[in-house]
């Protein structure tokens, strides 16, 4: 067969769904904007849903999410249950602030009770912007698809120098085991770069982490004590 007897396939073209798909996507991110907008410097906790609180991860979780509030950073997580949760919870036991964007689900997906303020969202896409807008470095905790899917955004955004070269720091070294082998193996075939490797940490000790975000986060950006910023009335802004 020659390019000449290829027939090809026509989908569905209506500009009027796709304009409304894109006024339903920027009212979306808008919406988003509005209720992020005072939350302060972030740090982002990536995690699993499914792990319980008797889960060794979870209270990792939990002193982490706390020991990075202390710092004065918020924290910023997908808002649901597990090891969302558990960074939520440290935040708030330690006296921070506590949000998250919600991403509306059939499952596993309902606000955990330790948020102070959050955001429910219906695309994945927008919910990922807004996990990396506000944040100062990324923390990526135990997790499945979806854990993989937002560590690999932030990563390759930092890659590509779409975004500053803020601090990835994975969690869970034996966890991650096979993750970081075929990282390695990226780098020997080439597909990354050899410098790409030192674009994150991996650890277990909440103090290295702790010490590399006041390094490349706090004093790499000149992050200091807020200066209390009144909302607009009249926009019907509100903290």
């Amino acid at each position: 067969m020659n390019k000449s007897e290829i027939v090809f396939l026509s989908g569905p073209h209506s500009r009027w769904t796709e304009l409304k798909f894109t006024v339903n996507i920027l009212i979306e991110m808008i919406r988003g904007f509005r209720a992020l907008h005072f939350i302060g410097p972030c740090i982002t906790v990536f995690g699993s849903a499914r792990f319980k609180q008797d889960h060794p991860y979870y209270e990792l979780t939990r002193n982490a999410g706390a020991a990075f509030a202390r710092l004065g950073f918020t924290i910023l997580t997908g808002g649901g249950p597990g090891l969302m949760e558990a960074a939520n919870r440290g935040a708030r036991e330690a006296g921070g602030r506590s949000v998250g964007c919600n991403i509306q689900l059939p499952v596993e997906q309902k606000p955990n009770p330790y948020l102070d303020k959050w955001v429910y969202l219906k695309h994945f896409f927008v919910r990922k912007i807004l996990l990396v807008k506000y944040s100062f470095a990324f923390v990526v905790m135990p997790g499945g698809f979806g854990t993989l899917d937002e560590f690999f955004e932030a990563l390759t955004l930092i890659q590509t120098r779409s975004i500053r070269n803020f601090p990835i720091i994975i969690f869970g070294k034996s966890y991650h085991q096979e993750l970081i082998e075929h990282i390695e193996l990226m780098k020997k075939n080439s597909t990354i770069g050899a410098e790409d490797t030192h674009l994150f940490l991996v650890t277990d000790s909440i103090d290295e982490a702790v010490a590399l975000i006041m390094e490349k986060s706090i004093k790499e950006y000149g992050l200091r004590p807020e200066n209390k910023v009144k909302p607009f009335s009249w926009l019907f802004e509100h903290k």
